[in-house]
């Protein structure tokens, strides 16, 4: 199946007298007739479902689904997209060890890695996504367990290079994880570039209509874990009787792992009825995907048309630093989402802001409605204007996030904005 074909039939294939539509499985817990049955599903030797914490159908459903999306082996749904990254790298890290990140990705991703990891004795070594390999490889130890990038990083724009990374984790012998949240795997599947493992913030375009919270893990099913480097994949874990998970379950041992392991003990997992309304995102995902790409690339030109804007970022634009990247990673398209800087400043930009009326000033982006958020009034207020520039973010700068509206009407109040100020 292509990808609109299994937006629709991936996941789940209902038999004679089923229901057509994904059901929701509205049950914490499930019975058995015997506790022999029951055993083996906590031996991990039987597949079925036993508590909603570590599976459920109509979860399950959904995964399977997005996993045939990304050409995974198998994926993990979780509370938040910060949950799944969070699963993602305690998987295979624990106190002691490093991991590499580009400092380009989501802010509040940057604080999980730079932050909450750092007082769990985990430390995350920022590098330049533009650096060299020479450069690049200096920030790898010999305790260094993983790569983390963003395929097109929030809210910055960027587009990352990553055959380039995945080139050079796994000469290191480490996975490179990958957060596609912004391309979805409609607009790039990370896995055919080397990637190892991505993760989705599916809050996002995913589910689209911003009506509930959730992450994602989807596993390449590529990487060789017994390359020394992770005994928790290879040795025995006693908590599920000296089970090894590389050996019983092969190369999906790593999401297993997360699966019946972490989730087991962390217990973020989303309930039947969140996985039912991301489901309906999915299903027009590739629909809609095509439209946000084709209105987002008229309005990033119509403001980089306008003498009151000083620059814009989307990687369509010929003159964007990213634009021949794109061509490689993103032919169909760079999302909906991009950004740009009011000329004046803090003071413009909220001016700017103020004036619309179709667009939604909200905490949010990548919904079916056009969307806009000013760090500088919003995410980043503590700040001054010259600690803005200090972290990289232009007092006049703002995310703009368009919808599925129809496009005349989404920059008829671009200018009416624009005109204001």
């Amino acid at each position: 199946m292509r990808e609109e074909t299994k937006c629709l039939h991936a996941g789940y294939t209902p038999k004679n007298g089923e229901p057509r539509v994904v059901p929701i499985c509205q049950s914490t817990t499930y019975l058995y007739e015997s506790t022999d049955e029951v055993g083996a599903l906590f031996d991990l030797t039987k597949n079925g479902y036993f508590y909603s914490r570590i599976a459920n159908p109509t979860v399950c459903a959904v995964e399977d689904k997005i996993a045939a999306l990304e050409g995974g082996v198998g994926a993990l749904c979780t509370t938040s997209g910060q949950a799944a990254n969070l699963l993602a790298v305690l998987n295979i890290c624990s106190a002691g060890d490093s991991i590499i990140s580009a400092p380009t990705i989501y802010g509040g991703t940057i604080n999980l890695f730079a932050v909450t990891l750092k007082r769990l004795g985990i430390e995350c070594i920022f590098v330049d996504p533009e650096a060299s390999e020479e450069e690049i490889q200096k920030a790898f130890k010999p305790n260094t367990r993983l790569v983390f990038g963003e395929t097109i990083a929030n809210p910055a724009i960027c587009v990352f290079d990553i055959e380039k990374f995945a080139s050079i984790a796994h000469k290191n012998g480490v996975p490179l994880i990958i957060d596609n949240t912004f391309a979805t795997p409609i607009l790039c599947r990370p896995f055919e570039f080397g990637a190892d493992i991505v993760t989705h913030s599916t809050t996002k375009y995913m589910d689209g209509h911003a009506v509930q919270v959730g992450g994602v893990i989807v596993d390449s099913g590529n990487f060789d874990w017994t390359n020394g480097k992770y005994p928790e994949l290879c040795e025995p874990d006693e908590s599920y009787h000296g089970l090894r998970y590389v050996e019983a379950f092969g190369n999906a041992a790593y999401i297993t792992k997360a699966r019946v392991q972490l989730m087991r003990d962390f217990g973020v997992y989303p309930g039947a009825t969140a996985a039912f309304y991301l489901n309906l995102g999915l299903e027009t995902l590739a629909v809609r995907m095509e439209r946000y790409c084709e209105n987002a690339e008229k309005v990033a030109r119509h403001f980089a048309a306008s003498d009151k804007v000083e620059s814009v970022s989307y990687p369509s634009l010929e003159t964007d630093p990213y634009h021949e990247r794109a061509k490689k990673y993103l032919p169909k398209g760079c999302s909906g989402v991009l950004s740009f800087t009011i000329k004046g400043g803090r003071e413009k930009a909220a001016k700017f802001m103020d004036s619309l009326k179709l667009a939604s000033n909200e905490v949010h982006v990548a919904d079916i409605r056009t969307c806009v958020l000013h760090p500088a009034s919003a995410t980043h207020r503590q700040l001054t204007d010259e600690q803005l520039i200090a972290a990289g973010i232009n007092p006049g700068l703002i995310r703009f996030s368009v919808g599925l509206e129809n496009v005349d009407d989404i920059i008829e109040d671009i200018d009416q904005a624009l005109a204001n100020i």
